[in-house]
């Protein structure tokens, strides 16, 4: 396959321009695997170079964060905005916080989040940030600090019609309030120049949602294809941030059984089922008391703490990986496979290896990629930037709605796309080729330079 040279030739020189950037290198093959064969009778893309446009980002805005702990001390961390991709709209992503933010890692984000943007159908080009900045163990005032000297600084290149960040893993409702507080003080204006607002500042009903909702509705209609459902399913999900609960929160309500739930520290097994009472138990432990998931068991002692371990030794016929990337290697494919299951919808970013996605593949599975699952949660940040921009504020059934239209849009595309015969749809080839399409057409109309 001629193809297949290529690509090897085409990743060798993007590694010896990006070198020891391993998450941005595995993010480009696993795209552009699929893309390599889709273009080989359309010299078009080629002869305008788009591959190696797209997988150059766009611009990398790096800059020193100080700040000042309780004890008078200043520190300094880093930060970082990686502006991948605007062909189809403004800059959109949003903004991590934790120890091993690095440039690699924010970059295959970004990366991936131009073709997540572009699956929604919502005119938003793709972008990512972050800092190495740990909040665990900081104070409130001292987050508040790191925020504000953080956003000072990216706050000259950030802007309602330019890129408009969000929250990730580290920045959650509390950060965003502190960083958007900064922002209109720093440009003098109020305007939707970030998303996961709070409601009484312009945000958005079930955006703190969407994202689990929407993994768990595109797991639904991968079960719908094959004329089943969620129904009576076990369900192993790994997390406890708010892609994992909410992931929970729908895959419960939709009659699954979810038995797990993890943080760094291990997981939890419930053989009996997490109830939505339970549920909002553990909620409260992690949102509100910020302790370890271990504390679940307290006030429901039937229950098995795992110690430094992940969920995927456990039987199930669902999971919803919602942790963090690589969090699913060869042997913990090959242990969920072996334990039944039918079908992996990815609430993480890149959440399984190159080698589990290929086992998943053999094994003919249902299996949705993040770029696809996940895109619940950036979904609504569009919407959110639409009622900011129009000034308006849409209910909740409106935003429900419009959310699982989008996820339903975005299984249509995968299906049209991925469907290999009667029996089996690569999900993760018909995600890739959909996403490629609109951004790639969008930089050939705006011309080669």
């Amino acid at each position: 396959m001629a193809w297949q040279t290529d690509l090897d030739q085409f990743i060798n020189g993007l590694i010896r321009r990006n070198e020891g950037e391993l998450e941005f290198h595995q993010a480009v093959r696993e795209v552009f695997t699929n893309i390599f064969p889709y273009i080989e009778d359309k010299p078009i893309y080629k002869e305008a170079q788009i591959l190696e446009r797209m997988s150059e980002p766009d611009r990398i805005i790096s800059f020193r964060v100080t700040w000042e702990d309780d004890a008078g001390n200043v520190r300094v961390n880093r930060g970082w905005r990686v502006q991948n991709n605007n062909s189809i709209g403004p800059y959109k992503g949003g903004l991590r916080f934790h120890p091993t933010v690095n440039q690699s890692i924010l970059k295959f984000l970004a990366f991936e989040q131009t073709f997540k943007n572009s699956l929604t159908g919502l005119p938003m080009g793709g972008a990512k940030g972050g800092s190495n900045f740990n909040p665990k163990g900081k104070s409130k005032n001292e987050i508040m600090r790191f925020c504000q000297s953080f956003m000072t600084e990216l706050g000259h290149y950030i802007g309602e019609n330019m890129d408009i960040p969000a929250g990730d893993i580290g920045v959650g409702p509390r950060e965003i309030g502190y960083l958007f507080g900064q922002y209109k003080r720093y440009s003098k204006e109020f305007t939707g120049t970030l998303t996961g607002k709070g409601l009484e500042y312009g945000g958005s009903l079930i955006r703190v949602e969407a994202t689990g909702y929407g993994t768990v509705y595109f797991a639904e209609h991968m079960l719908n294809t094959q004329s089943d459902t969620l129904e009576g399913k076990t369900i192993c999900i790994s997390g406890s941030g708010n892609v994992a609960l909410h992931a929970a929160e729908k895959a419960i309500q939709l009659g699954g059984k979810v038995v797990t739930l993890s943080d760094s520290s291990g997981f939890i097994y419930d053989k009996k089922g997490i109830t939505l009472e339970k549920l909002n138990y553990l909620k409260k432990l992690k949102t509100v008391d910020r302790v370890r998931i271990s504390a679940y068991l307290s006030e429901y002692p039937n229950a098995e703490f795992h110690e430094d371990q992940k969920p995927w030794s456990v039987p199930c016929k669902i999971a919803l990986p919602c942790a963090t990337q690589n969090e699913i290697s060869l042997t913990e494919a090959n242990m969920l496979l072996s334990n039944g299951c039918m079908a992996v919808s990815e609430g993480a970013n890149m959440p399984s290896s190159q080698e589990a996605i290929q086992a998943f593949q053999d094994a003919k599975i249902l299996f949705a990629p993040s770029k696809a699952a996940n895109a619940g949660g950036v979904a609504v940040s569009g919407l959110e930037m639409s009622q900011n921009s129009a000034h308006i504020y849409w209910k909740e059934e409106e935003l429900q709605h419009l959310l699982h239209d989008i996820m339903s849009k975005i299984h249509q595309e995968c299906e049209q796309y991925g469907r290999v015969d009667e029996n089996y749809v690569d999900y993760v080839k018909g995600a890739n080729i959909a996403g490629f399409i609109k951004v790639a057409d969008a930089m050939l109309a705006f011309g080669s330079i």
